[in-house]
């Protein structure tokens, strides 16, 4: 691969299902710049929550925001997830999102609809995914880890609201793009999930 080149590895996934750990690592295997979308929906939502408008939160974001350590809160994915099926919100962060993946030197994105809507012809397309049992407990995990006062039932029952409103939304639905490849994460470790990532990338760059 060319240094100098776009090379796009795109990932989509629900919630919780490892996109962002397996992201992080493709990206730091082969040198690649890396975007977590999610954040971006994350930090309209932190807006809305403090009383913005989201699709002027949307228009006005900036890079700095999506440091904002509050960003992994359950209140904010909540919000994220609504605020990500106004289409007028998508809109205003697809341009952000598009010229990220085709920087020079390469790109992973990962987040709901890279693959679909964001970067159809990206040169690696992955569908990350794992059953809502599987997920709620990885979440349920990373937030009592971060002494959030939680249930597994209702983590269950987060994870299983986010991943209606995800796949029913009328703007860029949550669903596999044709051709990516599916990797089901329900029974793989980490390091395994991770290994089947960067084979896929791998083999596209051959």
């Amino acid at each position: 691969m060319n240094s100098t080149q776009p090379f796009t590895v795109a990932i989509d996934g629900p919630a919780a299902a490892g996109k962002g750990t397996i992201g992080r690592a493709v990206a730091a295997r082969f040198g690649l710049a890396h975007l977590d979308t999610g954040l971006l929906y994350r930090a309209v939502g932190a807006e809305v929550l403090g009383g913005a408008d989201p699709v002027e939160a949307a228009r006005n974001l900036e890079a700095r925001a999506l440091e904002n350590p509050a960003l992994r809160t359950a209140a904010v994915a909540q919000e994220a997830s609504k605020v990500a099926v106004i289409p007028e919100v998508r809109a205003a962060l697809l341009d952000f999102q598009r010229a990220f993946a085709r920087r020079a030197g390469g790109a992973v994105l990962d987040g709901r609809d890279i693959c679909t809507v964001i970067c159809p012809q990206a040169e690696v397309k992955m569908f990350v995914t794992a059953t809502p049992e599987v997920r709620a407990q990885r979440r349920y995990d990373e937030l009592i880890a971060r002494g959030q006062d939680t249930t597994y039932a209702a983590v269950l029952a987060d994870v299983v609201e986010r991943d209606r409103r995800d796949s029913e939304r009328s703007a860029a639905p949550l669903k596999p793009a044709q051709g990516a490849d599916v990797l089901d994460t329900s029974q793989l470790g980490i390091d395994a999930a991770v290994a089947a990532a960067i084979a896929l990338v791998k083999e596209a760059r051959v």
